[in-house]
């Protein structure tokens, strides 16, 4: 039964990711979001109980990365695939309006690939290689939410979410190094990028609200870049 609870987990996490897909479809985007939350959720706590049961296996590894596919790829995009068809709709003709959203998917595509990078790549024990795809999946639930009226108001509001699709694609897969806030102690001198990181992070949420968290994301791209320069 121990071997078990963790991959139920998982199971938890792909069905709220599922769920998560449903309702952006429907375009119930604080719904749709909040099952990815709690998707995540169910993903620290995966791992962290196959560790502290002793039931790590092959196989929780490999059924972790598809959950992940469903509940931070496939649902983000399906949001951003929603939010492009109002924004497609409202400015765009009728072929143009069927074929732009469709581009969201790639978002899918890319995070699938992500994983299967991770799975194999040795370097990312204790840091990343590309944007994790929860990270990904935080920054299109926050923006879509906190920024769908703009967006969808503006004449080439479609066009910017395009770009950014492209954009976070790339980084899914991009060579660029990313810290990870996994701290093996509290001194300020082995954490200092994760502390700058989490203070300048608390302002952001507290003045932007929610797409806060989008630029909470953003943020922690550019720190990831700047502190590997300076490396």
């Amino acid at each position: 039964m121990r071997r078990h609870i963790p991959n139920t987990i998982t199971c938890c996490n792909l069905l709220s990711g599922c769920i998560a897909a449903v309702y952006a479809f429907e375009g119930v985007y604080p719904i749709a979001f909040a099952c990815i939350i709690m998707g995540a959720v169910f993903d620290f706590f995966d791992g962290l109980s196959a560790r502290a049961l002793g039931v790590s296996s092959p196989i929780g590894k490999e059924l972790d990365s598809l959950a992940d596919v469903i509940t931070f790829g496939l649902a983000p995009a399906t949001m951003v695939f929603s939010w492009l068809r109002e924004c497609a709709d409202a400015h765009l003709d009728m072929l143009a309006a069927f074929a732009v959203p469709f581009f969201a998917f790639l978002l899918v595509a890319f995070s699938a690939l992500r994983l299967a990078k991770f799975n194999v790549d040795e370097r990312q024990t204790s840091s990343f290689i590309g944007l994790p795809t929860p990270a990904n999946a935080l920054f299109w639930g926050a923006l879509v939410i906190g920024s769908h009226d703009k967006i969808v108001a503006a004449p080439y509001g479609w066009l910017l979410v395009l770009a950014l699709v492209g954009l976070f694609s790339w980084l899914l897969v991009a060579e660029i190094p990313m810290f990870s806030l996994k701290f093996k102690n509290l001194s300020w001198k082995s954490n200092r990028t994760a502390y700058i990181f989490l203070l300048v992070s608390i302002v952001l949420l507290i003045v932007l609200g929610i797409t806060g968290l989008s630029a909470v994301i953003g943020w922690y791209i550019i720190l990831s870049i700047l502190t590997q320069k300076r490396a």
